[in-house]
């Protein structure tokens, strides 16, 4: 390849941050990830041992089923969140309920560790909106125009703009039974 041709001259590992960062942009990204962290330690330890030289200290407890379940469905949720966006409040709210759940359940939560991932990536999912597409930005570099009294034509805030006088009602409104009093 020549400095003349029209090969591509973006490195590869910059297109695909660039493609992560729009994927991640468009979906609750944060909410999945830790809704899916949250379910990990609650799964995990009701079935964890740990071995201390020749003696094993067993966690398995009589909600070991149960808490395998509440990890599992977790670690879906989150995956849902990345992959089926639209229905991220029902997994937002089935993730807080699910965390609140494994407290009982499973060994508080996974230690809290997981009881507080997934309640964060609840949260998290609940209040994801999806952004709003970006405009032109060629009406935003004119600066607006000035009246000849110095104030000018558009608002100074974006919304509806307000009329200079105020508006009166066609009803006048009486002592007896306001403006909107029928009769």
């Amino acid at each position: 390849m020549s400095a003349e041709s029209p090969g591509q001259n973006e490195h590869y590992v910059r297109v695909l941050k660039r493609r992560f960062r729009d994927w991640r942009g468009q979906r609750p990204f944060w909410a999945g990830l830790f809704t899916l962290l949250g379910g990990i330690p609650i799964a995990y330890f009701p079935y964890a041992s740990l071995n201390l030289g020749q003696m094993t200290v067993s966690m398995a407890t009589t909600g070991g089923a149960g808490a395998l379940i509440i990890g599992v469905l977790l670690v879906t949720l989150g995956l849902t969140m990345w992959f089926h966006h639209i229905v991220r409040v029902f997994a937002g709210v089935a993730a807080i309920l699910l965390a609140l759940i494994s407290i009982p359940v499973a060994n508080f939560g996974g230690f809290v560790f997981g009881f507080l991932f997934a309640l964060v990536g609840g949260a998290l999912s609940i209040s994801w909106a999806p952004g709003e597409p970006a405009e032109p930005e060629s009406d935003a570099a004119q600066p607006p125009a000035r009246a000849a009294g110095g104030h000018s034509e558009a608002p100074p805030v974006p919304g509806r703009p307000y009329p200079d006088t105020v508006s009166t009602t066609k009803k006048p409104i009486h002592s007896e039974g306001g403006g909107s009093s029928a009769g």
